[in-house]
């Protein structure tokens, strides 16, 4: 079976009303995307932001009476014929593994690992956010990648994700690992991604009330957005004694967060890549 698309660009204040009206003709889904590059930072905690000017594209199965549409007096759209494909076997051969650094490799379950003796983690694509493909991602794995020794070592991964910082870590040799995160899907993703690289044991998925007040890394990962990252500053003194790696942070945002950090770490690296920040933090020797 084929299927039809209509695609069209709109203000934010019309997008809720064409996409209900395109269900109501029988659209099995309704996309929204960035009709002219607007990036948005920062949502607000439950809120959808919109871009100010929005590109809807609806899917429709190719038996729609066309003249439904047109009577919805929509803004200009354009109609597109998609032919049938096996949709997921042709995301799957998109994804391949990816390397990161001299030794890490993030590699999909259904294809081999290219080099079998590097530090290969098994992730998929899924609802949480962290499969390395992002640029903080990539920069808090290339950090993780050049540590000579994480023998014995204690991490938090504060806004884990998927688990693949933590997954690293362990892989690399840490200790014991904190995975941290505010939403139980990850903490759910990151539990079964240890299992299925095979150090469950070395990873506790907890919420951030649930991380022990003791506690004291020897390294914390935190690659989450500025605004949380400013405001969980003194608490992520509090639970390290040694190194802090930041990431999430836009370039224009480095300074704040430096400003934030500086009372309890010395900020020994900034990296700059693609308009995204990697900041690393040692806690003074007393």
């Amino acid at each position: 079976m084929n299927w039809l698309q209509i695609i069209l660009d709109t203000e934010a204040n019309k997008v809720d009303e064409i996409s209900d009206a395109l269900t109501d003709v029988g659209a099995v889904s309704v996309t929204w995307l960035d009709a002219k590059d607007q990036p948005l930072y920062e949502p607000s905690l439950n809120s959808t932001p919109l871009w100010k000017y929005t590109k809807i594209i609806a899917l429709f199965e190719d038996e729609i009476d066309v003249e439904q549409i047109k009577l919805l007096n929509l803004p200009p759209y354009k109609i597109q014929t998609l032919e049938d494909k096996e949709w997921v076997r042709v995301w799957m051969d998109d994804f391949h593994p990816m390397q990161f650094g001299e030794r890490v490799w993030i590699c999909p379950s259904w294809q081999t690992p290219p080099e079998p003796q590097a530090i290969n983690i098994i992730l998929d694509p899924g609802l949480a956010f962290g499969t390395g493909t992002h640029t903080t991602t990539a920069l808090c794995l290339e950090w993780l990648d050049k540590q000579a020794n994480l023998a014995n070592k204690t991490v938090i991964d504060y806004g884990c994700g998927s688990g693949i910082l933590a997954i690293t870590a362990a892989k690399l040799g840490a200790s014991h690992i904190w995975a941290v995160d505010n939403d139980p899907q990850a903490l759910e993703a990151t539990e079964n991604n240890s299992k299925k690289n095979q150090v469950e044991t070395l990873i506790t998925p907890v919420l951030p009330e649930q991380l022990p007040e003791h506690i004291k890394a020897d390294c914390i990962l935190a690659n989450i957005l500025a605004t949380p990252l400013i405001n969980l500053a003194s608490l992520m003194a509090k639970h390290t004694n040694a190194n802090i790696v930041l990431s999430g942070i836009l370039q224009e945002q480095t300074e704040s967060i430096i400003a934030a950090y500086q009372p309890y770490f010395e900020i020994e690296e900034t990296v700059e890549r693609n308009g995204w920040m990697r900041i690393v933090g040692r806690m003074p020797l007393s």
